[in-house]
Parts: structure tokens; sequence; C-alpha cells
């Protein structure tokens, strides 16, 4: 049998955020995934998919003003047509969403900028905060126009405004030039931008892997290779697994804890996307799953299919067959604790099928 609990949200955060090591974990919250699937549907012009990705967003809790910051921000990057498309794409859906009764948070405005200051001089540092030392080169001297272009307006005018951290810019950037063909060596920059601004290396596998997922195997491969080669590892040690045998859908899987002699357990953070599940399957120790983002579906053979919430756990019962996985509409993620691995690792089953997904 399944059991519903509650978490106490102190404990809750003690699981999700400390892997094996010890250390603070970082991942990609909700609202993060949204901003790269928004940003990559942007960049390479996919409106039917981003209008999906922006009604996630806004599901997710991104603010409007959040949004649009990003899609803004993006014609820098990916040139005013795209840019322009998706906040056309983008008010039809807050149309649409305002015809249901939806009202969304429009979020804050920007800070009116410093008034002691130009344009350049407050670029200038900006630039310079965000990448670590003062960006000179060749290219720059060979086309001024440019450098002064990127100063005031780039890193003037659209970093300078507060309605989204740098981080937050980041993680926009780099989704859409992992979407683009072309910008390896920009990618590779913003790579190391990102983790000079606080993006763990977690994060940008997320980053990656959601790529991959959502725009592409040849983006997904290009951009692992290109973190891989800032990060001076083997492109194949990524911590983040794209899984599809014992799947359905797309699924991502981030091992916390291997099992070992001393402990026997396993502990993975598992990231579905919408409509992905798992194969029907059993635990001959059974397992716990804690819902970290989003809602997930929990179904046991012979039995109705369960909802489960953010900070709500699952209990497993060993030796119960079973499957798990994300609802149509948005993604989930959960941390699946296996104990008591000494008992036999997962037995899988046949595929969940869409008439058994969708009772």
């Amino acid at each position: 049998m399944a059991t519903k609990i509650i978490l106490c949200f102190a404990f809750l955060l003690s699981l999700i955020t400390i892997n094996s090591t010890g250390k603070t974990m970082d991942v990609l919250d909700a609202k993060q995934k949204s901003i790269v699937a928004i940003a990559a549907y942007t960049a390479n012009g996919d409106l039917g998919n981003l209008k999906n990705a922006l009604n996630e967003g806004l599901n997710a809790g991104l603010s409007v003003s959040e949004i649009k910051e990003v899609i803004v921000q993006l014609y820098a990057y990916a040139g005013f047509p795209r840019s322009l498309n998706a906040l056309h794409t983008f008010m039809d859906v807050l149309k649409e969403r305002k015809k249901k009764g939806i009202n969304d948070v429009p979020g804050k405005t920007a800070s009116l900028y410093p008034a002691n200051k130009s344009k350049l001089e407050f670029g200038t540092e900006n630039q310079t905060r965000l990448v670590g030392a003062p960006v000179k080169g060749e290219v720059y001297e060979f086309a001024p126009a440019i450098d002064q272009f990127l100063k005031e307006h780039l890193f003037g005018d659209i970093f300078g405004r507060d309605v989204l951290d740098w981080k937050t810019r980041e993680i926009a950037t780099i989704s859409a030039l992992a979407s683009l063909s072309g910008t390896e060596n920009q990618l590779r920059s913003h790579f190391n931008v990102g983790v000079h601004n606080g993006l763990t290396e977690q994060q940008l596998d997320g980053i990656v892997a959601i790529v991959k997922a959502k725009v592409g195997d040849v983006e997904g491969r290009n951009a692992a290779k290109a973190l891989s080669a800032v990060l001076k590892r083997n492109e194949n040690t990524s911590k983040v697994t794209e899984v599809s045998s014992h799947f359905v859908g797309s699924v991502q899987v981030h091992m916390l804890v291997g099992n070992d002699s001393v402990f026997h357990t396993q502990m993975a953070s598992v990231t579905f996307e919408p409509g992905a599940r798992t194969n029907w399957h059993t635990h001959p120790s059974g397992q716990i799953l804690v819902i970290t983002e989003g809602t997930a579906y929990y179904q046991e053979k012979g039995k109705t299919k369960q909802i489960f919430s953010k900070g709500e756990v699952i209990k497993c019962s060993p030796g119960v067959t079973h499957w798990h996985g994300a609802t149509r509409d948005s993604s989930m993620t959960h941390i699946a604790l296996s104990p008591n691995q000494q008992m036999g690792g997962v037995v899988w089953l046949q595929e969940v099928t869409d008439e058994e997904y969708g009772k």
C-alpha cells in the first residue's frame, strides 16, 4: 500500500539539499527549468512549443515581467524577429489565460538607472563584474563600435535592469545559445560566466539535459561537449543521465547516493518531462519517493491512480507492482530513495500504455 505523508518543511529541505558528501546541492527549480525552455524556443523560433513553455512557466510561478524580461534580453542573442515573435506569442497566451479567469502575477518593474553614471560607465562596470575581469580582445579593437554597443546597451541597458538577477540571465543566455547553431564559442564563454555568477555544475548539467530533451539530441550533445570543455572533464561523465530504457517519454536521472556495502541505499533525483513515466516495476525492499517539484501520478496494479503534490511522500511497499511519473501538462521531479539494496534491485516489467496512463 502507498502511504501519503506531508513532510515537515525543514526536514524536506534537509533531505533534498544535501548530497552524499554533505555539501549543499543546487539543482534547477521549476521556474529555472521553465526559463530554459522559454529561452530555447524563443531563440530557435519554435513558437508552438514556446506557447506550452510559457504556460508552464506561468504555472510554475514566473511573473509576467520576468518572462517578458527573458524574451526581451534574447533579442541581443537571437535577433529582433525571434524576440518579437516570442512576445506576440506571450501576448496571445496571456489573453487566453485571462479568458479562462487566470490572473497572472504582473511582477516588478525595473529600477531607475543610476543618474550619476553614463550608460558606458554603468555598462562597463556591469560587464566587468559579470565576467570577473575587464573584457578586451582583438575584435573590439578591430570594431570599437561593437564594444561600445555591448557595454552601453547589452550590459548597461539590459543587464542593468534588476527584474532578473544575473544568474537567471545567464540561464536564459546559455539556453538560447545552446539551441542555436554556430555559437559554440559564445556558449563556452557563457558557461564560464554562469559559473562565475553562481551556477553550479549540477545546474549547468540540468540546462544541457533540458535542451537535449526539448530541443534535440544534436543541440544537447553539442552543449554537453562545450560544457565538458569548460569544466575540463570527459564529456561522457555528466552526472545527469538521459534515460530511455524502462521509461516512457523523456526522463533525466541525477544520482545522489550510490549503493555501497555500508548503507545499502541508492538515492537519485529524477525529472520526468510532461507525460513521462516509469514502466510497471517492483522493488524487493520497497522505495520512498519525495516529490520536490510539480505533481506526480502514482498507481499500484489493480488500484486507482493517485496524485501527489510537492512536499508529499510516497512509500512504495516491497514487492508491489506500480508506476509513477509526471502529469500530461507539466514536468515533475522526485527524490527516489531505495533502501536495503542487498535484497535486490528494481525489477522492471512492461510499459505503461497510454490507455493505462490516461485512466
